[in-house]
């Protein structure tokens, strides 16, 4: 065990992180960021988190070095949230200021994960560039008509007592998802279970195409 954790803290300790700012449709993006140090060359596919309506990128400061032993990851404050420039209206699809964070990033491919409400953002923007989105993470997500129309890959993670019941309704679920749950998920687990997440999360992304 204290190996294991001793593993941990030096990969954390390899990982660069850092905050900064790009332009989008709506003004300016504040955007946490987490990269290795191996310069890029091996990378896997750049991962682009988007959390929920009632907090900001700050809910995946744990996370973040955890997930980005071998891939670039980007967490921006939504349009309207943490320190992010306000839409002119609420209206606003915040998946093209995310859009225009890859477009700025000059990222070919993404993974995107969305947590509550992000999970909605991150469906937009799968739909409105499927070419430029690879696989899809939906965490603690609610299901609507938009999900369905999914063709990538997808994970589809439940927390809480929502699990079971999201399990047996199973309406609304992309074609290519996945489900899975975990005891240990609770509404902060991107803080208080980030390790097994994190795994779980690199397992998927890490998959081969068809595997």
């Amino acid at each position: 065990m204290a190996k294991s954790m001793n593993r941990a803290a030096v990969s954390i300790a390899a990982v660069r992180t850092r905050r900064a700012y790009f332009d989008c449709r709506f003004g300016q993006l504040h955007v946490r960021t987490a990269f290795p140090t191996t310069g890029g060359f091996d990378e896997q596919v750049t991962l682009i988190c988007l959390h929920g309506s009632t907090v900001s990128s700050r809910i995946f400061g744990r996370f973040l070095p955890l997930i980005a032993e071998h891939r670039s990851v980007y967490a921006p404050d939504l349009p309207g949230s943490g320190e992010s420039d306000p839409p002119p209206t609420k209206r606003e699809d915040p998946a093209g200021a995310v859009a225009d964070l890859a477009s700025d990033l000059r990222l070919r491919q993404i993974d995107v994960l969305g947590f509550e409400s992000g999970a909605g953002v991150a469906v937009e923007l799968a739909l409105a560039k499927p070419d430029l989105v690879r696989r899809v993470v939906l965490v603690a997500g609610t299901p609507n008509e938009r999900w369905p129309l999914l063709r990538q890959p997808a994970l589809v993670v439940s927390i809480g007592e929502n699990a079971k019941t999201d399990r047996e309704r199973g309406k609304g679920w992309p074609p290519n998802a996945r489900y899975v749950s975990d005891p240990e998920y609770t509404a902060d687990l991107f803080a208080a279970s980030p390790q097994t997440l994190a795994q779980q999360l690199a397992d998927f992304l890490n998959e081969e195409p068809g595997a």
